[in-house]
């Protein structure tokens, strides 16, 4: 897809989209607040693809699970700081303040965390990423993100939730929520133009701890 490709054309057109793009903030309340960061980046061919991690399985929380680059708020931090503090040390992309093009909606866990999605234009730096925290490193295609065949939604639950769990096909396998729901919204803007919620969606049970 031409429009995918990364470069300046795709980069005034994502930014155009998330400038009119009225995110969900959900309450703090008792939760902590966490930043992920959708690095986009050249992927094979020069399309333009967006970066994700698998955990390393020795990781106290969520080891071997697939994730966006990101974590915890410190004190004393902004959001923006955070994930680009996260960026650089779990993958060695150093971005500035600048690359931030906008946010996507919030999206609270079962661990206790209320997630904050923010968008970066990434670079053509190699990357570096710290083996303690990240197992290997994927440049996701954004087209192939944004294929309706690549999304199902599935149960996990003895009970019926509102809504059914997603599940994305990538890089050979399921990746499944809030790294799911947040793939899925960012593709849905990024390659469709369109405001897709998907906060409400749940996580399977392996990945509330």
């Amino acid at each position: 897809m031409e429009h995918l490709r990364f470069g300046d054309a795709l980069r005034s057109q994502l930014t155009a989209r998330l400038d009119s793009f009225e995110p969900r903030r959900l309450p703090l309340e008792d939760r902590r607040q966490a930043a992920v960061v959708l690095a986009v980046v050249s992927g094979d061919g020069g399309q333009a693809a967006v970066l994700l991690t698998r955990r390393s399985k020795g990781l106290r929380r969520h080891g071997g699970q697939f994730a966006l680059p990101g974590g915890r708020v410190d004190a004393g931090e902004t959001l923006e700081q955070a994930g680009l503090r996260e960026l650089d040390e779990e993958v060695g992309l150093e971005l500035a303040p600048s690359s931030l093009l906008g946010r996507l909606d919030d999206y609270v866990t079962r661990s206790g965390f209320r997630i904050t999605p923010l968008v970066a234009w990434g670079s053509g730096a190699e990357l570096t990423p710290d083996p303690g925290e990240v197992a290997k490193v994927y440049r996701v295609p954004l087209a192939d993100a944004g294929r309706p065949k690549a999304l199902k939604t599935t149960r996990f639950f003895p009970f019926q939730p509102p809504l059914p769990a997603l599940k994305l096909k990538s890089v050979g396998t399921w990746v499944f929520c809030p790294t799911a729901a947040i793939l899925h919204q960012f593709a849905e803007l990024a390659v469709h133009g369109r405001h897709t919620p998907v906060a409400d969606f749940p996580q399977p049970a392996f990945a509330w701890r």
